[in-house]
């Protein structure tokens, strides 16, 4: 009986220990839940109150926007209505105005309006600059230009001394071609004049020899008249004979 009721007692303190933990864990699982749960709550309040604030902020900004906006929108058509009775009133200045809104439109008398106004506020360094661009530009075209007239020249020199050479040389040669036609027409009489001694011989040799003095004045004739034409013609392009 004394050894059973001895270990009686320590089961139940260990069942006290074990209650006391299981107790224990709860609580703190109890306290854990509870504290996210106010973390939750706060976390949802800060969220609603900056939402709210972003609401109160915009629904204050649109009535000032709205408001400036038409009194934006007052003035525009306030400036507009002016201008019309102004256009009204005057209306050859409002004219004048139109043809030279359409003018500037155009690129000519736009190109012309800025060199006199606008493009006389550039400043000096550019002005230079560009005008330098142009005299480089003008250099070079010259240079090209003394080259080019340098071949001319020299192209001209030679046609010059070929022309002479040619004029000296048709002027002999028309000379020559007067000389030589004076010689054959003198050799024309002499056979002309040994045709008519033959006539007066008679036989067949007399005969056979006219023929051939005959073909020979032909041959004189014909090449006398080719020299001729050709001593025209070398008369013709102003050459002396």
């Amino acid at each position: 009986m004394g050894a059973g009721e001895e270990k009686q007692p320590e089961a139940s303190l260990e069942n006290v220990s074990a209650v006391s933990s299981i107790s224990a864990i709860a609580e703190d699982l109890q306290r854990s839940v509870v504290q996210s749960k106010d973390s939750a709550i706060r976390s949802a309040r800060s969220l609603q109150e900056a939402s709210s604030s972003h609401i109160r902020s915009f629904q204050d900004f649109v009535p000032q926007a709205a408001s400036q906006f038409k009194t934006h929108e007052d003035a525009f058509f306030r400036k507009v209505k002016d201008e019309f009775m102004i256009a009204r009133e005057h209306p050859a200045a409002s004219i004048g105005v139109a043809l030279t809104a359409a003018l500037l439109v155009m690129r000519g008398p736009r190109r012309f309006l800025f060199r006199h106004t606008l493009g006389r506020f550039q400043t000096e360094e550019a002005i230079f600059s560009k005008a330098e661009k142009h005299v480089k530009e003008l250099n070079l075209s010259v240079d090209l230009m003394k080259k080019e007239s340098k071949k001319l020249l020299e192209r001209a020199a030679l046609a010059e001394k070929d022309m002479k050479y040619g004029y000296n040389e048709l002027m002999n040669a028309g000379s020559q071609i007067q000389h030589l036609s004076r010689s054959i027409y003198k050799a024309e009489a002499q056979a002309a004049d040994l045709m008519d001694g033959l006539r007066e011989i008679s036989g067949r040799d007399a005969l056979k020899l006219r023929a051939e003095v005959a073909s020979m004045a032909t041959f004189l004739k014909r090449h006398r008249s080719s020299l001729e034409n050709r001593a025209m013609k070398v008369s013709e392009l102003g050459i002396p004979l």
